[in-house]
């Protein structure tokens, strides 16, 4: 069970084979429309927001952390008055999130320290890499022990740096980014550098990634639904890799993830950019005195809103933002509730569209 893992590049090769270079055309080509409908959403914090806690959701799932789409808005938005530990914990998946985003704009680059961030932010911890043995993975149903990955501080901190210099030095390997991005994913789960917290992390360098070679302006693709969807198939053809050296199965398994959540994306963006024409144009006709674009952002940016938000992004007093939110609801724009003393608003359109989105785009 003890397997040794090899550092990268692997066999270029074993890579790119007929079907995976087939596979390449369809996944590049929903990924790009993808990147340009992105872009034609007036403020990219919308997307960022909205998408970004769905795959906080589906990525937490991914490890047993499961919360509803309620429990998830009101975590956020009333941290003080809503103690749900699997919340709160998809909450540090969104925050983990937009910090490694930060971070890659920033620098330009993906290193070691920006992933020792990017863990510490989504587990609050600051363990760092592991530093002793004992590490296995094992079957969740039967408890046997599938995989043992790299045991000693040395020899982990040898291949993260391996695999720091191969994400960020296009010479090691000439190859696509979508394949590159297969195989950096399966190294980073190989080597399980955390003693927790795997998973997610390398699910949110996946999307680094793809922003880091500007095959997306803005983080908007999530293969973690897809994942949940054909959890069996992520772990076997993991494993496989590590078993047989056979990468083929799990490349196109990726490149399927991504043209399949390409596709779903899009959809959503389509149909978050009729919602809001759709209020944008009704709201300014029945209340064009309040109508701003700054409002129709805030109605947006999150299926709930609060007096407080109103209050900030249009730089208006607490009584006048109350009275918007409250004719809004009157206008059926808005459904109001209430946590303890605490009222807030939602934009149930916006709420079911992300309950409702289709396993399956054709």
């Amino acid at each position: 069970m003890d397997q040794k893992l090899n550092s990268l590049p692997p066999d270029i090769r074993l890579l790119e084979t007929i079907p995976v270079l087939k596979k390449l055309t369809s996944a590049h080509r929903y990924l790009a429309e993808l990147k340009g409908l992105a872009l034609s959403i007036p403020n990219e914090t919308i997307l960022i927001n909205t998408l970004g806690l769905q795959e906080a959701k589906d990525s937490s799932a991914i490890e047993n952390i499961i919360t509803t789409q309620d429990e998830m808005y009101k975590q956020e938005l009333f941290e003080d008055y809503i103690q749900n530990p699997a919340a709160k914990e998809v909450n540090y998946y969104a925050r983990a999130l937009r910090k490694g985003l930060a971070l890659v704009r920033e620098k330009g680059i993906l290193t070691n320290n920006h992933i020792l961030t990017i863990q510490k932010e989504l587990l609050e911890n600051d363990a760092g890499f592991r530093k002793l043995p004992g590490t296995a993975l094992k079957n969740q149903q039967t408890g046997e022990t599938i995989y043992v990955p790299p045991q000693e501080a040395h020899e982990i901190m040898e291949l993260m740096n391996n695999l720091e210099t191969f994400i960020n030095d296009d010479s090691l390997m000439n190859v696509d980014p979508l394949i590159k991005m297969a195989v950096i994913h399966y190294q980073f789960e190989s080597i399980h550098p955390f003693y927790d917290g795997n998973g997610r992390t390398g699910r949110i360098i996946n999307i680094l990634y793809l922003v880091l070679k500007d095959l997306l302006r803005i983080p908007v693709l999530y293969l973690s639904r897809y994942i949940i969807r054909n959890k069996n198939s992520y772990y076997t053809h993991l494993q496989s890799i590590r078993d047989t050296g056979h990468w083929e199965d799990w490349i196109l398994y990726i490149l399927e993830g991504i043209e399949a959540t390409s596709r779903q994306t899009i959809w959503v963006i389509q149909n978050i950019k009729s919602l809001m024409l759709d209020y944008k144009h009704r709201i300014r006709e029945k209340f064009p005195r309040i109508y701003s674009q700054d409002l129709l952002n805030n109605l947006f940016l999150h299926p709930y809103t609060k007096i407080y938000f109103i209050q900030h992004d249009l730089g208006v007093t607490r009584l006048t933002a109350t009275q918007y939110l409250e004719r809004l609801v009157e206008a059926g724009f808005l459904e109001k509730q209430k946590i303890g003393r605490n009222n807030f608003y939602i934009n149930r359109a916006l709420y079911e569209l992300f309950m409702n989105i289709p396993d399956e785009i054709k």
